[in-house]
């Protein structure tokens, strides 16, 4: 008996020691595996993303995301159409001087007789176009026996007898001294640009999607088709001033809509074709252009179109994302629970539920400069977007100096950017946002120092390189511009995208100042260190693909958690796992190998006091 009791003390004593062995051991790997527990959740809570979730529930692309699509899809030819519209409005003409006063005297006149005997001729025999000689009360033989010496400035207008449409040229007579003012139009697009992009990007932020697009619509309808009601050039500079501002405040507002309320391949998708549309609105245009006589009609038939979209005001949705940050829950929530039923789904309460106050983020436009990464992030934007600009308006303007029709370069540029930004789909798929950008420039530049290459004897060659590099900066553009859309935060996406329309000015303005000074190799060689600059400052952005937008500045800011998070801030999420496996398996073993341990000292102690071995189970 008392054997018996020293053997059960023994076997309590196993145990424990065994019990003592593992309270001992777990804490000397606990902390690691804290750690490791603790990275996997904090790598978990930066990749949730509340609306997607969401979204995954109510459909990526059901029906009420494709009507949205199309809502968006439409005002952008629109938008095109009104914005290259001068183009064939301002198209040169031959002009001369209004001498019709010689018709009093020899009414029987032809046109060329009249201008012969009223116009000085330049160096080179042609008619002389801003000046004409003094009138003189002589009769039609003397004029013709002596002819007229005396010149002057023209005194009663202008002739267009070549001219076959009407035009702003000879509406209001833009010509000679008065010439000029089309200077002051070129400043009145860029100021209205401008203007728009920081004002309407920055009115997006604060008042929502739906409010700027409304507005933008509206200025589409008044300036748009305004101006083919004018009565002045000023009044008509006025009209293309705040029709620049409108088209820009659209561009950047349905541009963050459609971000916001798709997600993955679906919201590069749109945005590529939003831009397709675009093009095809210039290819509209020139077909117009090239068939209507008057410009007037032109503007009549381009703005007829958009008093339709007077109805988005009661069909166009607000952003959900935008909402959740600015604190309006309930609102948010019943824009969800709208479209989930438009997609016949039901969104779960637990989803809804994580929609609360906690969502509303308060920020100010200084945060630009005073966050670190998003100034960093920001200042790669903008330099990148300046490249884009400049090479993209240094090639266009390359067709122009190459002297070319009109109509025919507008359409054959047009045409190409559709196939070059549906590439971009297959691009982005495939090899993400940052390396597309990155091989989309490398092509650029590689065409802009084939341009330089070439002989000026090559034109055919020359313009063929031309249009293919409009081809590749185009999808760059497209490519660039979904980027810079996922790369800013909810909270600033507008304002972000509007300072991204100031960078591509910048170097439209640089690009127009070179070639008008006939620094053609210049501007072309420029060309190509900027686009260099622009692949090596790319390739530090973050990749965007398959990844939730950021709604606020987060993922913006200095860590701050705490000092196990910071030791741990090097794990990757896939080592995480593999050393919580690794350490799951070592505790097993130890827990069997103890275990194994237990049933022998058990069966020696049965054997040594002659009772039957027991089975011993182990379980973990």
């Amino acid at each position: 008996m008392k054997k018996q009791n020293n053997a059960q003390d023994n076997h309590r004593f196993s145990l424990c020691s065994m019990n003592s062995n593992q309270h001992h051991d777990v804490p000397s790997n606990s902390w690691s595996l804290d750690l490791v527990l603790h990275r996997l959740r904090t790598t978990e809570t930066k990749k949730e993303d509340v609306f997607s979730s969401i979204l995954n529930v109510i459909g990526h692309f059901g029906t009420f995301q494709r009507r949205l699509v199309a809502l968006i899809l439409v005002p952008n030819i629109l938008s095109s159409f009104f914005l290259f519209a001068d183009t064939f409005m301002f198209t040169e003409q031959k002009h001369y001087c209004n001498t019709s006063w010689i018709l009093e005297v020899g009414p029987n006149l032809s046109e060329a007789e009249q201008m012969h005997l009223t116009l000085p001729r330049e160096a080179n025999g042609t008619f002389h176009s801003c000046l004409m000689y003094l009138p003189v009360a002589w009769t039609l033989d003397s004029i013709m026996q002596f002819g007229l010496n005396q010149t002057q400035r023209c005194l009663h207008g202008w002739v267009y007898p070549e001219a076959t449409k009407r035009s702003l040229i000879n509406e209001f007579d833009l010509v000679c001294d008065k010439e000029p003012k089309l200077d002051i139009e070129a400043v009145a697009h860029l100021v209205g640009a401008l203007i728009g992009s920081v004002v309407f990007g920055f009115m997006s932020d604060r008042l929502g999607r739906h409010p700027t697009i409304l507005l933008s619509l509206l200025g589409m309808t008044v300036f748009g088709f305004g101006a083919a009601f004018v009565r002045t050039f000023y009044q008509y500079l006025f009209c293309r001033f705040g029709m620049f501002q409108a088209s820009i405040c659209y561009s950047i507002s349905s541009t963050s809509l459609v971000s916001e309320w798709l997600v993955g391949e679906h919201r590069s998708q749109a945005i590529i074709l939003e831009h397709c549309f675009f093009s095809m609105g210039i290819m509209l245009l020139s077909g117009l252009a090239y068939s209507l006589p008057h410009w007037r009609l032109l503007l009549l038939l381009g703005g007829v179109p958009s008093f339709p979209l007077i109805s988005y005001i009661w069909i166009l949705p607000e952003s959900p994302r935008w909402l959740m940050v600015k604190g309006k829950v309930g609102e948010a929530k019943k824009l969800l629970c709208s479209a989930a039923d438009k997609n016949q789904k039901t969104i779960p309460s637990y989803l809804l539920d994580k929609i609360s106050e906690k969502n509303m983020v308060k920020a100010s436009v200084l945060d630009f400069y005073n966050n670190d990464h998003l100034r960093k992030v920001t200042l790669v934007i903008l330099c990148v977007w300046f490249a884009i600009g400049y090479s993209y308006f240094t090639l266009a303007l390359q067709l122009q100096v190459l002297e070319l029709d009109t109509y025919l370069i507008h359409m054959l540029s047009s045409l190409l950017e559709v196939p070059a930004r549906l590439c971009c789909i297959f691009l982005l798929e495939h090899i993400g946002r940052k390396w597309s950008v990155v091989l989309t420039l490398v092509q650029g530049c590689l065409m802009c120092s084939l341009i330089l290459l070439l002989p000026p004897e090559l034109k055919s060659t020359r313009i063929l390189m031309v249009l293919f590099g409009k081809f590749i900066m185009s999808s760059s553009a497209t490519v660039f511009f979904l980027y810079s859309a996922e790369l800013l935060p909810t909270i600033f996406r507008a304002t972000g995208l509007g300072l991204v329309t100031l960078a591509v000015s910048a170097g439209a303005i640089l690009s127009l100042t070179l070639i008008k000074e006939n620094y053609i190799f210049l501007a072309v060689f420029f060309c190509c260190i900027s686009a260099i600059l622009a692949v090596t400052l790319s390739t530090v952005l973050p990749e965007t693909k398959s990844q939730p937008l950021s709604d606020n500045l987060e993922l913006f800011s200095p860590s701050t958690e705490s000092s196990m998070d910071s030791v741990m801030s090097d794990v990757s999420e896939e080592v995480a796992k593999n050393t919580l496996l690794n350490a799951t398996m070592l505790s097993l073993d130890k827990f069997t190998s103890q275990a194994s341990s237990e049933v022998k000292i058990e069966e020696a102690n049965s054997m040594r006091e002659g009772r039957p071995r027991r089975m011993v189970s182990v379980q973990s």
